[in-house]
């Protein structure tokens, strides 16, 4: 066996497994238990099933989700397909999401290009480039009907459990806004869906946005002016069981809504 043929085994694995979530998607047929045998091994094959499925998908990167569990743990994201990036005031079907889980956060805008370099791009470069910050609710779901009881690898693979982000209008970056604990409100169709004092698992979102850049420039892409960056809930997930008006207000940013229809 060449050194050679593992990698192309590993291509077709996450070229096989992105087909399967495709179709998941297009046919909105939630997957049950799937084969081992088109499993990421680990995290590096999950990102690999991420890009091949937007090649697939013929779509480009409208956007990048990245998030933590804490302030000091690992750091995991993905890309966003164009087609679901969306700006505030848009409407959405429920039925193009096996579930719904509603997330209030704050997102970034970057105001320069990010090119693959041949060493590390610093914290300090990637904060500086940002240019806007905006509220942004993001669509949680998956295509898998097990979730969210699923193997965290399949979840990572799934465009970790993406699927739409509405983005408010932005405003300027300033380092001074109270990124650890921002007062904030989060409601469907008028009533709260989020009681509890806003905070990110991650800490401070700020500190993900490094690693993101060079996660993308390391696998070869490039980060576009205006690009969008969204880092995780202040608020939990809410799973609204109507159709209604979603509105997140973050003190300080413009408010941002969708309608679940």
């Amino acid at each position: 066996m060449t050194a050679r043929e593992p990698q192309v085994a590993a291509a077709e694995r996450a070229a096989l497994l992105a087909r399967v979530l495709i179709d998941a998607r297009a046919q909105r047929m939630p997957l049950d238990e799937l084969s081992r045998d088109v499993q990421p091994a680990d995290a590096e094959g999950a990102y690999a099933v991420q890009f091949a499925t937007l090649d697939a998908m013929r779509e480009s990167i409208g956007g990048w989700k990245v998030g933590s569990k804490s302030p000091t743990g690992p750091i995991q994201g993905s890309p966003l397909p164009a087609d679901c990036v969306h700006r505030s005031g848009v409407a959405l079907p429920r039925d193009a999401f096996n579930q719904a889980g509603l997330e209030l956060e704050v997102a970034f805008a970057l105001g320069r290009r990010f090119d693959p370099a041949g060493a590390p791009y610093s914290d300090e470069q990637v904060l500086d480039a940002i240019e806007s910050m905006h509220a942004a609710i993001e669509v949680v779901t998956s295509r898998f009907s097990g979730w969210p009881n699923v193997d965290k690898l399949w979840q990572l693979a799934d465009l970790q459990n993406h699927g739409a982000l509405i983005v408010g209008e932005g405003v300027a970056y300033d380092s001074r806004f109270p990124f650890i604990a921002p007062a904030a409100s989060f409601t469907f169709d008028g009533a709260p869906v989020f009681d509890g004092a806003p905070a990110n698992p991650a800490g401070d979102p700020r500190r993900l946005l490094g690693w993101l850049i060079n996660h993308g420039v390391s696998r070869g892409l490039t980060f576009e002016p205006g690009t969008v960056l969204t880092t995780g809930s202040y608020t939990g997930m809410a799973f609204p069981e109507q159709r209604g008006v979603a509105l997140g207000v973050i003190d300080g940013l413009p408010p941002v809504q969708f309608t679940l229809g």
